[in-house]
């Protein structure tokens, strides 16, 4: 074994070492603390909450941030094809037909998903009863 790799190991074990040491102590010594009801409960400007604490959130939150994430990442592709287009098409024209085919696909996603509604806030279905 190696000099780095045996300082390495060593450094490895002191930190897991004082990591285990100072969780052994403060097991240890450490006073449990009290579980008391109120305390159990989220704090509300000193009101009891009413109800449950997590509100129920729309899917549709969940897609468009999908969707966020998914155009946001084609837009990184495409910003520096955008940038050295005029050189990059002169040096390989047939690089112009694939962003083309990319650019397509993009907008055939963004079709899918305005036909499957996920754009469509207005329309709002009855919640299911699990």
């Amino acid at each position: 074994m190696s000099q780095e790799y045996f300082s390495a190991l060593i450094q490895c074990i002191a930190a897991f070492g004082f990591a285990g040491m100072v969780l052994g102590l403060s097991v240890l010594f450490g006073r449990r603390a009290k579980v008391r009801k109120p305390a159990n409960i989220p704090y509300e400007c000193g009101m009891i909450p009413l109800g449950d604490g997590a509100p129920i959130f729309s899917v549709k939150f969940y897609l468009v941030a999908m969707l966020f994430v998914i155009f946001d990442l084609e837009v990184v592709f495409l910003y520096p094809w955008a940038i050295n287009f005029k050189d990059f098409v002169m040096q390989n024209p047939e690089a112009f037909g694939s962003m083309c085919f990319f650019i397509g696909i993009l907008l055939f996603a963004y079709a899918y998903a305005v036909g499957k509604g996920v754009v469509n806030w207005h329309h709002n279905p009855a919640p299911r009863k699990s």
